[in-house]
């Protein structure tokens, strides 16, 4: 016990004279939080659209009035040349045309029914789905908008339909902050975890005080848990600022306890701060290290489920998950945060984030070996 006071003491030591480290625990996390869940949108806006009226009725003017007073779209050109709304697209200066066909107003009044035309640039997957399906709702609520204006007229036999209601739950608003947000936290969490921990032996390596341990009689267990207690108490500190900043810069108030956060948090810090060791244990440097748990992270938050929801991707991908720490905590801090879930209703992902605490601890502590 005195062995581990004396590592965790200069381990403490150590850290505090070292600004940098400081730095990146109380800077970084304040201001990634404040800048990311802003730049991580996703609601698209500000669609370039391209129309081409080749009615120019009271219909057609109707419904391009709809359209662009949604505030998604904004109209960039207006023409009867479909050739022409391609070279817009070609330019960049159009992502989506809709195209009004002659006859729009003449086919709904006779005919009961028009067709419209859309194309889309999809260059740009994302902006090209999200903005052909708004424009697919407006289309359709105008289409309701004209049948319910028609069916006042005798002439109209009223036809039965089916009216939908939605709620909202858990996230009544649609904020997507309050889902950003938690995830982002523990994006942070993990990156000062892992990578802090990642070049600590490595420095003892580089600045030749670990020949001095190795020849004292620490056990490897003392040894590696006096590199980890301190950081893990860091990544504490680090989730109360994220958690603060959350509340102040957000309105963000769990739904769930903040006792269940910390517990699954203190859990989560061993398992990856356990990681980021192990990595140490294998490196021969800083630089490879840091370029190791960089590639790291870079699996754990593309396949963490923080931008893509896990259900959507491959099978493949899906297996990987199943052993990325990340994708866990990100689901139990939007269980928590935003439904308010309890010990009882995570206690699943408690027994695998505690079998990976132990699998990498106990790996790191085997890997690390002394030599004089």
């Amino acid at each position: 016990m005195k062995t581990l006071k004396f590592l965790l003491r200069k381990e403490f030591r150590q850290i505090f004279r070292d600004p940098a480290i400081i730095r990146l625990i109380l800077i970084m996390p304040v201001i990634q939080l404040m800048v990311l869940p802003w730049a991580a949108d996703y609601e698209i806006k500000n669609i370039k659209l391209a129309v081409v009226d080749q009615d120019h009725s009271e219909y057609s003017r109707k419904l391009i009035n709809k359209v662009t007073s949604s505030g998604y779209f904004l109209l960039t050109d207006y023409t009867s040349s479909y050739e022409h709304s391609l070279e817009k697209v070609e330019l960049d200066k159009a992502d989506l045309i809709l195209q009004i066909p002659a006859h729009f107003e003449k086919d709904i009044v006779k005919e009961n029914e028009a067709k419209l035309f859309m194309a889309l640039n999809a260059i740009n997957g994302v902006n090209a789905n999200l903005g052909s399906a708004y424009l697919r709702t407006i289309i359709q609520d105008f289409n309701r908008e004209i049948r319910t204006e028609w069916i006042q007229f005798p002439r109209f036999s009223p036809e039965t339909q089916i009216e939908v209601t939605e709620s909202n739950w858990f996230n009544p608003l649609m904020n997507y902050k309050y889902f950003m947000v938690p995830g982002i936290l523990v994006i942070l969490l993990t990156m000062v975890g892992t990578n802090l921990t990642a070049i600590n032996i490595v420095k003892e390596k580089e600045i030749g005080t670990i020949e001095q341990i190795n020849v004292t009689p620490i056990k490897k267990h003392h040894f590696i848990l006096g590199k980890l207690i301190p950081f893990w108490l860091i990544g504490l500190v680090v989730l109360t600022i994220g958690l603060f900043i959350s509340r102040v810069a957000y309105g963000i108030i769990p739904a769930g306890s903040f006792l269940t956060i910390y517990l699954f948090a203190a859990v989560y810090l061993f398992a990856v701060l356990g990681l980021g060791l192990l990595i140490s244990t294998y490196s021969v440097n800083q630089q490879q290290a840091t370029l190791l748990s960089f590639f790291l992270m870079m699996i754990f938050i593309l396949l963490g489920g923080l931008y893509t929801s896990i259900d959507s991707m491959p099978e493949w991908a899906k297996w990987i998950t199943r052993f990325n720490p990340v994708s866990y905590f990100i689901e139990v801090m939007r269980m928590v945060v935003l439904k308010g879930s309890g010990i009882a209703d995570i206690k699943k992902h408690f027994m695998i984030m505690g079998g990976f605490a132990v699998v990498l601890n106990t790996w790191a502590i085997l890997n690390y070996r002394k030599r004089s």
